[in-house]
């Protein structure tokens, strides 16, 4: 495609077709983006073309083999959430100015939080949403590091993580905690040692799976001398590894007890393998939290105190 420069001003029809082109992205294609966009194939295909002619780029292949982004692509999407997030935040700063409440709020959350009862983010959004009714919230479920990094960036304004490190473009606070033990499942080994304890020996001798980006989970084995050989970028990856028979791994006690309680999977017994894991809530130092953030940020403080 013939290269050319944006000409003028960003306009009202740009940062439509922008949203088009995000939501084309998120849903997986033209297709997919039919019944959230609700506009036909043809339309919506003519926006991404269109957008494309404008900033002089090609941004995604489609056709039979399916959709995919280039890399050129890949960029402006990434861009794009930035700049919808730097208007969320213009929107936020003058509806505080109007003492309204409204606009977007975009949380972004660490898997498999909902089944530990010390998690009370339902009550700190049911109370939120009773308090901001005019408010659109938007949840993601991210790798610990994405959080962090879309934090930073402006695309999320609210993370929820294990605590792992600090930065200082971050701030932080302490929301809950759960357990975390080994695990093996029912075709492994150990699986019918479960009940007794397990000598440390044995457990440095099996196949580890663990999470492959900076986490309590990666330093924990780390220090306990477990050899990562498989890698797993969520918890539910975990369990598929877990259930082939071939590996163990940590999980939330929360999230394994109905597989535990189904003869799925075993708690592996040893008392240096397991550890607590904290949670926290965390967001931009800079600039201040708006109106809207701050007073998500209280109903979490509330429903954890």
């Amino acid at each position: 495609m013939k290269q050319k420069a944006w000409l003028g001003q960003l306009s009202d029809p740009d940062l439509r077709l922008l949203r088009v082109f995000k939501v084309v992205v998120e849903s997986g294609g033209i297709s997919a983006a039919e019944l959230e966009l609700n506009i036909g194939r043809s339309t919506i295909s003519r926006h991404v073309k269109d957008l494309e002619l404008r900033l002089g780029l090609s941004l995604c292949r489609r056709g039979r083999s399916g959709f995919a982004l280039t890399a050129e692509g890949r960029q402006v999407y990434q861009s794009a959430l930035r700049l919808m997030g730097s208007l969320d935040e213009f929107r936020g700063d003058v509806n505080d100015l109007r003492r309204r409440l409204t606009g977007n709020l975009t949380l972004a959350l660490f898997d498999k939080m909902a089944t530990n009862p010390k998690c009370r983010l339902h009550q700190a959004i049911a109370l939120f949403a009773e308090q901001a009714p005019d408010v659109s919230i938007e949840m993601f479920v991210e790798p610990l590091n994405e959080i962090e990094r879309g934090v930073i960036e402006g695309r999320f304004q609210c993370g929820v993580i294990p605590s792992h490190r600090t930065s200082a473009s971050l701030s932080y606070r302490p929301l809950f905690d759960e357990s975390m033990y080994l695990y093996c499942g029912n075709l492994h080994p150990l699986f019918g040692q479960a009940n007794a304890l397990i000598d440390e020996a044995s457990l440095l001798q099996c196949q580890y799976a663990g999470l492959g980006y900076h986490s309590p989970n990666m330093e924990q084995a780390r220090a306990l001398g477990l050899t990562r050989a498989a890698t797993a970028y969520d918890q539910e990856a975990i369990v598929h590894l877990l259930l082939s028979g071939v590996f163990i791994g940590y999980l939330p006690d929360h999230y394994a007890r109905a597989l535990v309680e189904d003869g799925r999977l075993a708690k592996l017994n040893h008392p240096k393998f397991s550890y607590m894991c904290e949670f926290e809530a965390i967001w931009r130092t800079s600039p201040k939290p708006s109106r809207l953030l701050d007073l998500f940020l209280t109903c979490l403080a509330k429903v954890h105190e």
